[in-house]
């Protein structure tokens, strides 16, 4: 009997199934569904969003570039995974991207120039993000010599992220998905944009709120107002001058690191 025992209980699954019904789009949990928050139909634009994703970025329950691409006609938003690119996995897709006169990408280095002033009738453009936190982004950037002689931009005064249930580093600092939608509202001119791509950012984030979540400030609105509670680490200092010194505002196209 105790045998029985001990093999029924070695039997029982470590990791049990989420028995909870998920959206087929999104792989949330319906409940916390942000599928209907979607434009409708997906929004048409000319350019075409490129996201270079760190593999850790997989692992984040919240993240926002899947909001975007399911936001956009098929095509519009391409995602690769990688630390380095071009990689063995995505060479020949980014290959034309990397050679095209079109391609931009968006990196706050001393070189970059504002999206906005770019001469728009030249476009469509292709715009490279690079999603994961900023030691993240800037690894990536630094294993992969292709990006450095790409045309570099930066978008200037984007106010304050609406992805409130997470802490920024930064004042100025946006998710990838508001990074990407305000860069189409530049590129294609039409400034609505933005909050149309961004509707399920928010529904995410009142459902978080309206059930025990906090509204988070950035790290540099607690440390202007002495409410930060740990002491100031040598990268979080750098990132706060850099962003000062360099463009006037955090690495934009992004993820705050949790």
């Amino acid at each position: 009997m105790e045998e029985e025992a001990w093999n029924d209980l070695i039997g029982i699954n470590a990791d049990p199934p989420d028995r909870r019904d998920k959206c087929e789009q999104c792989k949330r949990p319906v409940v916390v569904c942000w599928c209907p928050a979607l434009p409708q139909p997906a929004i048409s634009v000319a350019s075409q969003i490129v996201i270079l994703q760190h593999p850790a970025e997989e692992k984040r329950s919240l993240r926002t570039a899947l909001m975007l691409q399911l936001g956009l006609e098929p095509g519009k938003c391409v995602v690769y995974k990688g630390k380095r690119f071009p990689n063995q996995k995505n060479q020949k897709e980014l290959e034309g991207i990397f050679n095209s006169e079109q391609t931009l990408l968006l990196y706050p280095s001393k070189d970059s120039v504002p999206l906005e002033e770019i001469d728009r009738s030249k476009g469509p453009y292709n715009l490279i993000l690079i999603d994961g936190t900023w030691p993240q982004a800037k690894a990536i950037y630094a294993s992969s010599p292709v990006l450095h002689r790409l045309k570099q931009v930066k978008l200037i005064a984007v106010g304050i992220s609406d992805y409130i249930i997470r802490t920024q580093p930064t004042e100025g600092c946006l998710s990838t998905l508001e990074t990407a939608a305000q860069c189409l509202a530049v590129l294609e001119c039409q400034p609505e944009l933005r909050q149309s791509l961004v509707r399920p950012l928010h529904t995410l984030c009142k459902y978080q709120l309206d059930n025990g979540a906090v509204e988070h400030q950035s790290k540099e609105f607690l440390m202007k107002n002495n409410q930060y509670p740990k002491p100031i680490g040598k990268r979080l200092s750098r990132l706060l001058n850099y962003s000062n010194t360099v463009c006037g505002a955090v690495p934009l196209g992004i993820e705050q690191e949790t």
